[in-house]
């Protein structure tokens, strides 16, 4: 229970347990790390800010090894990991994910400004996680491969409060939450043990939102 709590900081102060909790009178600040706190690259070139409201959450893996290095930082080195790839191997300006997922259960912001315009509730930074998706969805990568095997305890739990927090200050219905697949068919993110799983993630989600 105390990591738990330490993981949702401010989430928890407003009343919400996460998963199996109760219901919260309103989620409240959630402990995402910025890019700033993970050593981010600054962007190639400036990201487009769009002044609408996201319709759904994208939720990935990243397809990468199911490490036992739970740490903060190694949840930092990954997503300088990515990074790098997105930018240098893929030729994007910056991380193509909104926000990023570690195995620890350690939120980041992947996309600089994503984080902000979060908190703003009326904007979106355009990514570049999803064909036809990009501005107009979040896309939540979750490091790991998820074919066979489900997330972390953890993990998940920072994916529930991650949409809760989400689809309230969007005004997103917890049933718009999808898997990558379903708008690009040429995906099997977010693997197959995590895609039958968001069934139970949008229930959880919308038990906590009430």
């Amino acid at each position: 229970m105390v990591r738990r709590r330490t993981l949702l900081g401010g989430v928890a102060a407003s009343g919400l347990l996460l998963g199996f909790g109760a219901i919260p009178a309103r989620a409240s600040l959630l402990p995402v790390r910025t890019c700033a706190d993970w050593g981010a690259r600054p962007p190639s070139s400036p990201t487009t800010v769009l002044r609408q409201r996201p319709v759904r959450i994208l939720v990935h893996h990243t397809a990468t090894e199911n490490v036992t290095d739970y740490s903060e930082a190694h949840a930092y080195a990954h997503a300088r990991w990515i990074q790098d790839h997105h930018m240098d191997d893929n030729g994007w300006l910056d991380s193509g994910q909104h926000f990023t997922n570690s195995r620890g259960g350690f939120l980041m912001e992947g996309r600089h400004g994503s984080l902000d315009a979060l908190h703003a509730g009326d904007r979106i930074v355009e990514g570049a996680h999803c064909p036809g998706q990009n501005s107009i969805a979040i896309g939540i990568e979750n490091e790991g491969l998820y074919t066979t095997e489900e997330p972390r305890p953890d993990q998940w739990d920072s994916l529930v409060s991650f949409c809760v927090y989400t689809c309230e200050q969007y005004g997103i219905a917890p049933t718009e939450i999808d898997g990558h697949r379903d708008h690009y068919a040429d995906t099997q993110c977010p693997g197959d043990k995590l895609y039958a799983a968001l069934p139970r993630l949008r229930q959880e989600v919308a038990r906590v939102l009430g």
